[in-house]
């Protein structure tokens, strides 16, 4: 059994909803009436991680484009 290719520009998709479901964490934290730091700067964190592998899907599909031209 191989593994199926993934889409690069689904993948970035897939990850940038998960970014914005996490960004929009990180609002609702701000906005709480006592404000969780360490929380927030889990989130912060993940935002980062979702950041990179977003760059690397986009730098991927780049390459595939490229390479298809």
């Amino acid at each position: 059994m191989t593994a199926e290719p993934v889409d690069p520009l689904g993948r970035t998709e897939e990850l940038l909803a998960r970014l914005n479901e996490r960004r929009e964490h990180l609002e609702r934290l701000a906005g709480a009436d006592e404000l969780d730091g360490e929380a927030a700067v889990d989130v912060l964190g993940e935002l980062a991680e979702l950041a990179k592998e977003i760059e690397s899907e986009l730098n991927r599909a780049r390459a595939l484009a490229d390479a298809g031209a």
